[in-house]
């Protein structure tokens, strides 16, 4: 037995503190600018708000954030933000509509990543000081075509389009730079949490601020250990030495579900898992050999040995929940008919190439499964670890072969994915679409991305739902893309932890309910 009486257990954390344990190394910057993955989204969704929110206890519902109501011309063109009065910062400067403003202006301007969020309606460097502006308590933004409101509303929920403290960011401006250097590591927000700490691929610490607008934090602090391995975590958890547990493996889960003094919690979550094959790479850009690695993965054989309880299998790129997602799931492991489709395709014997691939177990298992299932065919992969960060740059940077990677949608509506995934009008290399999956992986979408330009303006609720599924099914046979599953969140924690929402397929973790 690893552990002593319950009451020793639960007094090894802090009461005030709540202490977590996941692979926090993807962690590429904590400015919202910038910041595009899961664990940096997660930090600064507890540590700044935006203008329209998220209800963590009515999934999927907006609600006012900093913005006390909103509106829209009968154009379609124009919003309007009238921003709440007697909030403030972290440094106590009050919330202005001129702090709303510059915060998205600086977005467009700095053009990180996660900018296309709000580039995608028009916003360049060049015209937002113009299309982006505030006047007294009011907030209006000039788009450059009509979309559906909703998904513009669902836009100013992403993390992206946080309200940054404009003081104190400008206070630490360096060469002209918004700040941006400071707030990789610093925070300047409105939220419920700080940061105090945070030591990259180690640890961050976050501290309660009092007054909070949505009513005050109900523990301290909030302590993430950077713990990637599933067995650690269990002995931690089993131990008492943390909380909550976010990176378990199935054989971890199932391990502890016999503990009386642990909980396992199942949330289906929106992130999706997928394969990208660069198609500047020869033979990947062949549609013969893309359909014969279609077949040579054992999707089911995955979610029921390494990936159990933890993954469905999901082959549209819209998580189950949202608007227009599919369900049906046409591909399986097949080896006759993938190597009749290589030998058609010119490969008779096969070919090598590489699978790039984040460092952390669950990862790892899911290729080598996948190397395995695709050496039956004759594809002889050789598996690239790295650090999180390190393989999304080189992802980014469209220098992968092969890559197994997982795409979260940054706000509730099927735009969020249908852009990224089967979106690319300018496939060249000048274009630096980062944010883009489809210009990752150098992928031309052709006639998906009218389709995705004409359902994100349709109004018409069913009629878009139709679009969705209809451009689902052409990107899921003839992409660049093998979408394989949904997450299921498995997060396992203490039984004297509560309120711990994990965000679902619409949101991210929330700590400031969290009580112990």
């Amino acid at each position: 037995m690893l552990g002593a009486s319950p009451t020793v257990l639960a007094a090894a954390t802090p009461a005030d503190t709540l202490v977590l344990a996941d692979g926090i190394d993807d962690i590429v910057s904590l400015d919202p600018a910038e910041a595009f993955e899961f664990s940096g989204i997660d930090l600064l969704n507890n540590t700044y708000d935006s203008l329209v929110e998220l209800d963590p206890l009515k999934p999927g519902e907006l609600i006012p954030g900093l913005a006390e109501s909103w509106s829209v011309s009968d154009d379609g063109l124009t919003f309007t933000f009238k921003m709440k009065s007697g909030i403030t910062f972290a440094s106590g400067n009050p919330v202005r509509a001129e702090d709303a403003a510059w915060s998205l202006q600086r977005v467009v301007k700095l053009n990180k990543t996660p900018a296309f969020i709000l580039t995608q309606f028009g916003l360049t460097p060049e015209n937002v000081d113009e299309m982006v502006k505030a006047e007294g308590d009011t907030l209006t933004i000039k788009i450059d075509k009509p979309f559906a409101p909703s998904m513009f509303y669902n836009c100013m929920t992403a993390v992206v389009a946080s309200v940054v403290d404009k003081e104190t960011a400008m206070a630490n401006e360096v060469n002209g730079d918004f700040g941006y250097e400071w707030l990789k590591t610093n925070t300047a927000g409105t939220g419920a949490y700080v940061l105090r700490s945070y030591k990259p691929q180690d640890s961050y610490v976050l501290e309660a601020r009092p007054g909070y607008w949505r009513g005050d934090a109900k523990l301290k602090r909030v302590f993430m250990r950077h713990v990637p391995e599933g067995s650690a975590q269990r002995l931690l958890l089993e131990k008492g030495d943390i909380d909550v547990a976010r990176g378990l493996t199935p054989t971890d889960a199932q391990g502890l579900r016999g503990n009386a003094d642990v909980t396992i919690d199942s949330d289906m979550e929106g992130y999706i898992y997928y394969i990208a094959a660069n198609q500047k790479k020869d033979p990947l850009n062949n549609p013969k050999v893309l359909e014969a690695i279609r077949y040579l993965v054992d999707y089911q054989g995955m979610v029921d040995t390494v990936l159990k309880d933890q993954m469905i299998v999901q082959q549209g790129f819209l998580p189950r929940g949202y608007l227009g997602a599919i369900t049906d799931t046409p591909y399986h492991l097949d080896v006759a008919k993938a190597k009749a489709l290589l030998a058609e395709a010119g490969f008779p014997n096969g070919f090598e190439t590489t699978l790039s691939v984040r460092n952390d177990p669950l990862r790892m298992e899911m290729a080598q499964a996948i190397q395995n299932t695709l050496g039956q065919g004759g594809i002889k992969v050789t598996l690239k670890p790295g650090a999180g960060a390190e393989v999304l740059g080189d992802y980014r940077a469209r220098n992968h072969d092969l890559t197994l990677q997982s795409w979260g949608p940054d706000y509730p509506d099927p735009h969020t994915n249908a852009s990224t995934f089967a979106w690319n009008p300018d496939n060249s290399d000048a274009a630096k679409r980062t944010g883009v999956l489809a210009w990752r992986t150098a992928w031309d979408a052709g006639p998906l991305t009218k389709m995705v330009d004409d359902a994100v303006q349709e109004r018409d609720t069913e009629k878009r739902r139709a679009m969705y599924e209809e451009m689902q099914k052409i990107h899921r046979d003839t992409s660049a893309f093998v979408t394989m599953f949904q997450q299921i969140g498995v997060t396992a924690r203490r039984n004297n932890v509560g309120n711990l929402y994990t965000g679902g397929t619409t949101d991210q973790v929330t700590y400031w309910y969290v009580t112990k």
